[in-house]
């Protein structure tokens, strides 16, 4: 018989683990959502099934009242898990990429040290927001990496396209995977620049490691990201297929003047 926190919980939502975008998640994201609907705790799903983390996952009402989510995370190496999408979808990409998610959290429990909670971030946990909520990260060619620096759309999607297949595209950001279990064109990711190669469906941990030794703060102030409308990439959505997708400027927005 369920109990009442259960009966009372909302449905843990479908997801289709087999969509590009879930690569680097996906073999753990079925049994952690699986778990959370057995037992109605997010916390205890990742803390079960998750695998190996560098911290401990832990409910919400574990972070005591005025301290930074930061810095408790990084003083008691354990992350405030709340039982919805959002908090289930960071955990495993704690999972997927431990050694940078520490990293980030190590520099906004630095800039927290130093300045304290202000009403507005630093430069420095501004970037780290973006990427940890709605970041990417690609490896591409240069002809095709400069031609999304530009905005130059059509030629990205057009002409270079065939240089996508020289690509990898991973999204990290866990606000951006949240939209992508119901996905809808506009979502655009801020993708950070990969310079070896990596498979998103891989051993990440080479990915990992570099990614954290490549977070420094003087980077990350500079928010060295660039826009993509992550469902322009070729072969992750059907309709991207007829060019038309692309001449859509609410979308694919011109570079700015």
């Amino acid at each position: 018989m369920l109990s009442a926190r259960l009966a009372c919980a909302a449905p843990v939502p479908v997801v289709n683990w087999h969509a590009p975008w879930w690569a680097p998640v996906a073999g753990r994201g079925a049994a952690v959502f699986a778990h959370w609907a057995a037992h109605g705790s997010v916390a205890r799903a990742l803390q079960d099934g998750g695998g190996p983390a560098p911290v401990r996952f832990v409910p919400q009402a574990a972070l005591p009242k005025g301290q930074a989510y930061e810095d408790f995370i990084f003083q008691q190496r354990a992350v405030p898990t709340r039982d919805n999408l959002h908090d289930a979808l960071n955990g495993l990409v704690w999972c997927a990429l431990p050694r940078s998610k520490q990293r980030m959290n190590a520099l906004q429990a630095a800039e927290i040290a130093r300045d304290g909670v202000q009403a507005r971030r630093g430069p420095v946990r501004d970037a780290i927001t973006v990427l940890d909520e709605n970041g990417a990260l690609l490896h591409a060619p240069e002809a095709l990496w400069q031609a999304l620096a530009a905005r130059r759309w059509a030629e990205a999607f057009g002409p270079l396209r065939p240089l996508w297949g020289q690509a990898a595209l991973l999204v990290m950001g866990h606000a951006a995977l949240e939209k992508l279990v119901a996905p809808y064109k506009s979502i655009t990711v801020h993708v950070w620049r990969v310079a070896p190669p990596f498979d998103p469906a891989g051993d990440l941990q080479a990915l990992d490691a570099w990614l954290a030794a490549d977070l420094t703060p003087a980077k990350l102030a500079a928010k060295p990201f660039l826009p993509l409308p992550v469902l322009g990439v070729p072969g992750w959505w059907p309709a991207n297929e007829a060019p038309a997708f692309y001449a859509d400027a609410q979308v694919f927005r011109p570079p700015r003047l």
